[in-house]
């Protein structure tokens, strides 16, 4: 059976239990060999995808942004369902070559890149996207040594900002890009004989559920890439628009209205002049394909009270799911959508504390909830925990047991 559950994310159910990847949290434990550990749902990844593919205008072309969710299965797997990876670091880059996906359709990010990853990036053939002028230097030294021509990309830093973005790239002084004002000087000075200049990357913000602020940034992002393509001293082939599309994680949020943002992208890739009609145009995007498509699974090991207080103790944390506990980025703590996966309704309810092992009193997995009243060998779960989860959190603190990841 599937319901709408309140607070949040459409989920699966049966027997009143939380159906992940079709199996309950008991049956997924004894998979992974114990908790906690964390879930992603293969069938959710597609139906996204396929969601979103149904909407967007069909000359867009999707990337996904692995640094949302590097599991190396799950790469693989959206690999084979979008045109192509961002990766934002060596690790990131071996795991995106092996996923079968072809190197001109993975790309590089990253404000401070090491020699070291240039030179892998060069030899291997994908698009680095350059973020300084020093950077575009040292691919000029690389080039002349390895023999090799550097596939480039100017990742640009606009006078704008993606306004309502939980998270802004852009506008303002920012270590991201070069400054859009000194990109026609650096256009004209580019030795066309040492890199290979394939497009631009404008990536203004991200976890941006407002239509009107997206549609704002992508009219000026166009407006901006139409005149960096009209000061390339070569034919561009692609521009990254970015992504900043989001999605709810707290209540009052609503789902992102995706339409509106796609009718406007419809128009603004027909209104496009001559001169980069046949430029394709990249979205890049990770928390929005991953996100709704993972949860987070922990187990109660001890329930207590104190001061009147009942605390839900368990196994999991902000050592394995940092942006749960708030410590992400949060400046007022807020809950993602948490449940009791093996008793999702009860007509006995209580108010926990659900705090996780280590000896912080930040390592909160949910606060001042009212859930089924639980026990001690119950399961927790975290809805909503695809993007930011195990790759971003500190999971050697306090020395405690890493999570597991399955991908079904």
């Amino acid at each position: 059976m599937s319901k709408q559950h309140d607070r949040l994310q459409r989920i699966e159910a049966g027997n009143n239990q939380l159906l992940m990847a079709g199996k309950t949290a008991e049956e997924l434990s004894a998979i992974a060999g114990g908790t906690p550990f964390y879930i992603y749902d293969r069938r959710q990844l597609v139906e996204r995808v396929e969601s979103l593919r149904g909407q967007m205008p069909s000359a867009l072309k999707l990337h996904y942004a692995m640094k949302a969710n590097p599991m190396p299965a799950l790469v693989q797997f959206m690999g084979s369902l979008v045109d192509g990876l961002d990766v934002a670091s060596h690790r990131e880059m071996l795991v995106a070559l092996g996923s079968g996906v072809t190197p001109e359709n993975i790309s590089f990010a990253g404000p401070a890149k090491r020699e070291e990853e240039l030179r892998a990036a060069v030899a291997a053939g994908i698009i680095i996207n350059v973020e300084s002028e020093l950077e575009l230097e040292r691919l000029y030294s690389i080039s002349e040594s390895a023999g090799i021509l550097p596939k480039v990309a100017f990742r640009v830093n606009p006078d704008f900002e993606l306004k309502s973005s939980g998270m802004k790239m852009a506008g303002g002084p920012k270590q991201f890009g070069i400054d859009a004002e000194r990109m026609p000087d650096l256009l004209k000075e580019l030795k066309t004989d040492k890199v290979e200049l394939c497009g631009f990357h404008i990536f203004s913000g991200s976890q941006n559920l407002k239509t009107e602020s997206l549609i704002e940034a992508h009219d000026k992002t166009f407006e901006l890439a139409e005149k960096l393509v009209s000061l390339s001293p070569v034919k561009i082939r692609h521009v990254n628009i970015g992504g900043g599309l989001g999605i709810p994680y707290f209540p009052g949020e609503k789902a992102l209205d995706v339409q509106p943002v796609a009718e406007n992208l419809e128009r603004l890739l027909s209104a496009r002049k001559e001169t980069w009609l046949e430029t394709e145009v990249v979205m890049e995007l990770g928390r929005y394909f991953v996100g709704e498509a993972g949860y987070y699974v922990c187990q109660i090991t001890d329930k207590k009270v104190s001061r009147g207080q009942t605390f839900l103790m368990t196994d999991g944390g902000l050592h394995h799911h940092l942006s749960n506990s708030g410590n992400f980025g949060q400046v007022i703590r807020k809950n993602y959508p948490v449940v009791i996966a093996n008793r999702l309704e009860s007509e006995e309810k209580e108010k926990v504390e659900i705090a996780g092992p280590l000896c912080t009193p930040l390592d909160i997995v949910g606060a001042k909830m009212e859930l089924p009243k639980a026990e001690v060998g119950d399961y927790v779960a975290v809805l909503q925990s695809g993007a930011y989860g195990a790759s971003a959190s500190p999971q050697a603190f306090l020395s405690h047991p890493e999570v597991k990841e399955l991908f079904l």
